[in-house]
């Protein structure tokens, strides 16, 4: 009889155990999957910031050059006026009005704010495209589009071309016969000031619906 006893005990003092077992693992898988356990975060910033180490240094951008600005902005309302010009159904006879905004506050943008590469913002083409609605100019989108799409391909560019040697020389655009734009060089003095500024990007903004 005791050994009948004992065989039957058995099953009922452990049964329990396992089951309360099981359920706390099903409870706390959950919590492992949406909340990862933060040691390896901590162990990579220790490594990143060690102690005693100084902050990185902010890089800073130079100022806006008006000489570069003017040139520029000359290139991009003749560029504007022959890409635009093709789509004379869009604009008719409202073309040299709606150039003459988008140069205005392209210029704006690049005397005040242009400070060459990564300073090259997206609002003043949304201001573009806000501007002409407003004044119910056609082809808004487009011309701001535009704007936009040949700011990106060539201000950067120009940029450094103009500062390839700028202690001795100014950059001028010159249009050559074929319609292609070339830089020449005359000599002049004076040098980049830099101060700080703020990285700003226009990545994956979509200012055209």
């Amino acid at each position: 009889m005791a050994i009948f006893y004992i065989s039957c005990i058995q099953p009922l003092t452990i049964s329990p155990a396992k089951t309360s077992f099981t359920a706390k693992l099903i409870l706390r898988n959950p919590c492992v999957i949406l909340h990862p356990p933060p040691p390896s975060l901590s162990f990579s910033k220790t490594f990143a910031n060690p102690l005693g180490a100084s902050p990185p240094q902010k890089y800073t951008y130079p100022d806006p050059i008006p000489d570069f600005a003017e040139a520029e902005t000359q290139k991009f309302r003749a560029e504007l006026f022959k890409k635009l010009s093709k789509d004379k159904e869009t604009f008719g006879d409202d073309l040299d009005n709606v150039v003459d905004v988008c140069a205005e506050i392209f210029s704006d943008f690049l005397h005040k704010e242009y400070g060459g590469p990564g300073t090259l913002l997206v609002e003043p083409f949304t201001d573009i495209l806000v501007v002409l609605k407003d004044r119910k100019l056609p082809g808004a989108p487009l011309a701001a589009r535009t704007s936009l799409l040949w700011a990106q391909s060539y201000v950067d560019q120009d940029w450094e071309i103009w500062n390839s040697n700028s202690s001795k020389r100014e950059i001028r655009w010159v249009r050559t016969g074929t319609g292609a734009w070339k830089a020449e060089g005359v000599p002049r003095g004076g040098m980049l000031r830099e101060r700080g500024r703020q990285r700003l990007s226009a990545d994956g903004v979509n200012i055209w619906t």
